[in-house]
């Protein structure tokens, strides 16, 4: 079965992720207190626990949740396979999956510049919120096929 792993935020732009016990996913808005939340199309940003676990075969051992900046590490689930306009039900919430993967910044993020290779560009989702709620390690995961966002 597919579960949310950790869930994670920064309360400041730049800065790393932490671990938190819980998440609010908000309408419109994204993670209440994460510095990333806002009315967009990256509310959200997801990584699988295999694709940390990828890196942390090349050396990087001290990777913890959040090392990606990703809001919610999932278990059990292969997110860089999902079609955007996926449907996730994530514990008592409802997510739709709008971007795979994202360019680190600043001509690649210091994992890159370490190892010559992240996986947030290519792993990594991202989604907005469609039903809100709380989101808790844990908290199981399913998929559905859905229209694309912004689509009818």
């Amino acid at each position: 079965m597919a579960k949310v792993r950790s869930v994670n935020i920064s309360e400041k732009k730049g800065t790393r992720k932490h671990e938190v016990p819980a998440i609010q996913l908000k309408l419109h808005h994204g993670i209440v207190g994460d510095a990333h939340a806002g009315d967009w199309h990256r509310q959200i940003s997801l990584l699988a626990n295999e694709s940390v676990d990828k890196m942390r075969s090349l050396g990087l051992n001290g990777l913890t949740s959040g090392s990606f900046a990703e809001n919610i590490v999932t278990e059990g689930i292969n997110l860089k396979d999902l079609p955007v306009g996926t449907h996730l039900r994530i514990g008592e919430t409802l997510v739709e999956v709008t971007q795979i993967g994202k360019d680190c910044h600043n001509d690649g993020c210091a994992i890159q510049r370490a190892t010559g290779k992240c996986v947030m560009p290519t792993e990594g989702i991202f989604a907005v919120v469609l039903e809100e709620g709380i989101v808790r390690a844990g908290d199981p995961i399913t998929a559905e096929t859905q229209p694309a966002y912004g689509s009818k």
